[in-house]
């Protein structure tokens, strides 16, 4: 199990623990609901039984089997990283799954796959991961509250992160982007 897919199981069993139900029995509430739309389901999910919206939108997610972009390729999270992560960029998927399991312990946050990258939202989006070059993994940062540095490069107005870092090998990943990381998933909530 990869730590992404390690991060969804927790967020599923926290999900139930907090809601006092199976997935089973979170899955039959909402096929009774009648309803059928990602949207509407999320809302009933948070009206109904006080889920939080990443949360809500993480069990719909994964009961619909929709996993963000990747539905719309036909493939599973696991597959849109095999695709994102191939060729030259291979040896790049240790630095992401590095940087994802700083972010795991976080708390509940949402994936969602894009073509070339992973965009990780709470109530927004507090980061995107996904590789820059054939030889660095780009972490893109929304936090206000950060610093711009010479490796956290300020991003323009306008552009879909604040900041964002470029990291080349896995010992890159360590305690300064931890912090800027957390920074992101709290400003995020």
């Amino acid at each position: 199990m990869t730590d992404l897919d390690q991060a969804i199981a927790t967020q599923l069993a926290n999900i139930e623990t907090r809601s006092g139900k199976s997935l089973a029995e979170l899955e039959a509430f909402l096929k009774a609901s009648g309803l059928t739309k990602h949207g509407e389901l999320r809302d009933l999910l948070k009206r109904e039984l006080g889920m939080g919206h990443g949360d809500a939108n993480t069990l719909v997610h994964v009961l619909l089997k929709s996993h963000g972009a990747a539905q719309a390729e036909g493939k599973s999270q696991d597959e849109v990283l095999d695709a994102i992560y191939t060729g030259a960029k291979a040896a790049l998927r240790p630095v992401h799954d590095a940087v994802m399991a700083l972010i795991v312990p976080l708390g509940d946050f949402e994936v969602a796959p894009k073509k070339g990258y992973l965009s990780l939202r709470r109530k927004k989006q507090f980061a995107m991961v996904g590789p820059a070059t054939n030889t660095k993994v780009e972490v893109g940062l929304n936090a206000k509250a950060l610093t711009g540095s010479e490796r956290l490069v300020t991003v323009p107005a306008g552009g879909m992160c604040n900041y964002k870092v470029r990291l080349g090998a896995v010992h890159e990943v360590d305690a300064e982007l931890a912090g800027w990381l957390r920074e992101a998933f709290e400003a995020a909530g």
